[in-house]
């Protein structure tokens, strides 16, 4: 498994050794040493999440207060996504700053995010079906939001399909917005809890 740096500290792209025959195929997608060489400390499974979109399905961009936030491992199993991650830690080098990567059911890649770091993905093709591993279980009361289409982000999302928003997706705040309302983590806050994490 090859791992790529996206240039936004705590997110890379794992990418397996896919192994086809006339049966179909095999690879690793998930390896917890290999994921936690590259952490500096172990990955901590607490829920596993899998979601299913039509072509045009646009989720996110979603994050968690810090500590203890919510880091995240996510691979599409059938068709394709853009995944698209963003840096919504105020006071980072590449704070408002965002990466897209196409994850599908060919290539098999997967990205990881650090907790702190926003999270959203377009589905570009009907039944796209999304697996993702959480380091934390879901807690209503700590997620936040930002509008994926804020024009001050500028995510270039495809333009071939209509957005499909939930209602409190299309009605989050732009980033800007969620500054000044106090909802983004700070990079300061990230940095110590992953200190912490490495000290465990």
């Amino acid at each position: 498994m090859s791992i790529e740096e996206t240039g936004i500290e705590g997110a890379w792209v794992f990418r397996p050794r896919v192994f086809p025959d006339a049966r179909g195929g095999f690879h690793e997608w998930f390896k917890a040493p290999l994921v936690g060489e590259r952490l500096g400390h172990r990955f901590g499974l607490a829920q596993a999440n899998c979601s299913v979109s039509s072509a045009g399905t646009l989720r996110g961009v979603h994050f968690a207060d810090v500590p203890p936030g919510q880091a995240k491992y996510v691979k599409c199993v059938r068709g394709a996504i853009l995944d698209v991650i963003v840096d919504v830690r105020v006071g980072s080098p590449t704070y408002r700053q965002w990466r897209a990567v196409r994850l599908d059911d060919e290539t098999h890649a997967s990205v990881y995010l650090a907790e702190g770091l926003g999270h959203a993905f377009m589905a570009l093709t009907d039944d796209a079906t999304v697996v993702y591993l959480c380091s934390e279980g879901y807690a209503p009361e700590r997620e936040h939001g930002v509008n994926p289409l804020d024009p001050a982000l500028g995510i270039e999302w495809p333009e071939v399909v209509e957005p499909i928003l939930s209602e409190k997706d299309a009605a989050a705040p732009s980033l800007a917005e969620a500054e000044a309302l106090g909802l983004l983590p700070t990079w300061e806050a990230c940095r110590a809890y992953g200190r912490e994490l490495r000290a465990r």
